[in-house]
């Protein structure tokens, strides 16, 4: 590991108090604002990004880059400043996941913070808005929510669980629905949140069984998955640097159901979830 347990410990906690005060503050300009104050601009079909996006993303760059120089930085909004991956440590960032949501006054929304190097994510924080609770990980010392260990659950039965899927227009709708009503004649009973940080720590602290979502981009998911496979969930994902460069598939599983969910994993054709 090209950094040591104290240089983690005080990333984490960075991005901790971080994400907690810009989750904090867009929330409460969400509050306030009117439809015409929260700037909103269209990327495309569906894929919208709001000044508090703008702002956030500025704000959790701002610190990360002052308090670690050495690090690069990557986000969402901002794109790439610093040196390669490889060279050190890179934040990635997605100020507000769940813009969507954000904007219409759904509560599934939160700010995820991701720190990679190598080949490896080492750290990962989330601000879940719902909840107002702070989610975080370090490789290799487990999951908390708000300082408290959390764990996948041991659901067994499939007809017992819940999954949640994810989508986006970069996929197609058909293979969506292939797969929900293979879940439906399973009896596994599923939802759709519209925020992949939310859905994954959903999985690491055993209120959901399944996330899964075809394509996503590295921000949108790389704090989760190690939320989620420090929590015990068994979770497949293609390698680091190809997720940096163009994202990909997630399966995200309670570890007792990885059997149950193999046909997304080979379908996607990545290793078995562990």
């Amino acid at each position: 590991m090209p950094f040591d347990i104290s240089s983690l410990q005080s990333r984490a906690e960075a991005a901790i108090a971080l994400a907690r005060r810009v989750g904090k503050e867009a929330a409460a300009f969400r509050a306030e604002a009117l439809p015409e104050t929260l700037g909103i601009e269209n990327k495309g079909l569906q894929d919208f990004v709001t000044v508090a996006d703008k702002r956030a993303e500025q704000a959790i760059r701002s610190v990360l880059l002052t308090e670690f120089p050495g690090d690069s930085f990557m986000g969402e909004e901002g794109g790439r400043s610093g040196e390669s991956v490889d060279e050190g440590g890179t934040w990635v960032v997605d100020p507000i996941d769940g813009t969507t949501n954000f904007i219409r006054g759904f509560r599934h929304w939160g700010v995820s913070i991701a720190f990679v190097a190598g080949d490896e994510i080492l750290v990962g924080v989330i601000y879940d808005a719902a909840q107002d609770r702070v989610f975080h990980a370090i490789r290799g010392q487990g999951a908390f929510k708000e300082g408290r260990p959390i764990a996948a659950a041991r659901t067994s039965d499939p007809a017992q669980a819940i999954a949640i899927l994810g989508h986006s227009r970069r996929t197609d709708f058909e293979d969506y629905l292939a797969i929900s009503r293979r879940l439906y004649e399973r009896g596994i009973d599923y939802r759709r949140m519209g925020a992949a940080a939310i859905g994954l720590i959903r999985v690491a602290e055993g209120i959901s069984d399944l996330y899964y979502e075809r394509h996503l981009s590295a921000w949108d998911m790389l704090a989760g998955v190690l939320i989620a496979s420090e929590a015990g969930a068994a979770v497949a994902v293609p390698r680091l640097g190809e997720l940096l460069r163009r994202g990909g598939p997630v399966v995200a599983c309670a570890p007792t159901l990885a059997g149950e969910f193999a046909f997304l994993t080979e379908m996607e054709g990545l290793p078995a979830a562990e």
